[in-house]
């Protein structure tokens, strides 16, 4: 990965069936593998918003941006450094009950990382942790060392950006401004 960074694709689209694959189907044929990939609504009201994680180059990930935006239900794409964004992700951890007990170290553990217990039975704990990537993985390692981890994932990338609004919102404005200009 010598001369890659990691970015992050903020894609605003319309809710229509196909986008999703359309949107990854750019990062296939430059092969260039996505890290990872949220989609949910966004603030504006029926345009949908795609958080996307891949390391790439400047170059290749500007060739991505453009490819994407020329999809016809893509309303706008960005690419993003992390230094760009308020990012998060949440982690869930499943830990043998018998073992927690076992070791009060691994409660302060949690506890350390700030993490919550969120579920407590016979057989299982369930611990959650939102923060940044590095967090949510240093917690797993740190619990795996006790080797009473059962299960572990993390979410894609949620993020905004630094500024007051989204950025699409500014463009919808904008495009919605010339539209009423050329009537």
């Amino acid at each position: 990965m010598e001369g890659k960074k990691l970015y992050t694709l903020l894609v605003y689209s319309e809710n229509v069936a196909g986008i999703l694959n359309q949107v990854t189907a750019v990062f296939t044929r430059r092969q260039v593998n996505i890290e990872s990939l949220n989609v949910s609504a966004s603030s504006i009201p029926g345009v949908h918003k795609y958080t996307i994680t891949a390391w790439s180059d400047e170059d290749q990930i500007i060739k991505i941006t453009r490819q994407i935006e020329k999809r016809i239900d893509v309303v706008k794409a960005n690419y993003f450094t992390d230094e760009q964004l308020f990012i998060r992700e949440a982690g869930l951890y499943k830990l043998q009950t018998d073992l927690v007990m076992q070791n009060p170290e691994v409660s302060r553990t949690i506890r350390r990382h700030d993490a919550k217990i969120t579920e407590v039975n016979p057989t299982y704990i369930i611990v959650m942790k939102s923060g940044r990537t590095e967090d949510i993985i240093s917690l797993y390692r740190a619990l795996d060392e006790f080797g009473c981890v059962l299960q572990y994932t993390r979410s894609g990338r949620i993020a905004v950006t630094r500024g007051t609004q989204e950025q699409v919102s500014e463009f919808l404005a904008d495009r919605e401004k010339a539209n009423g200009e050329r009537k």
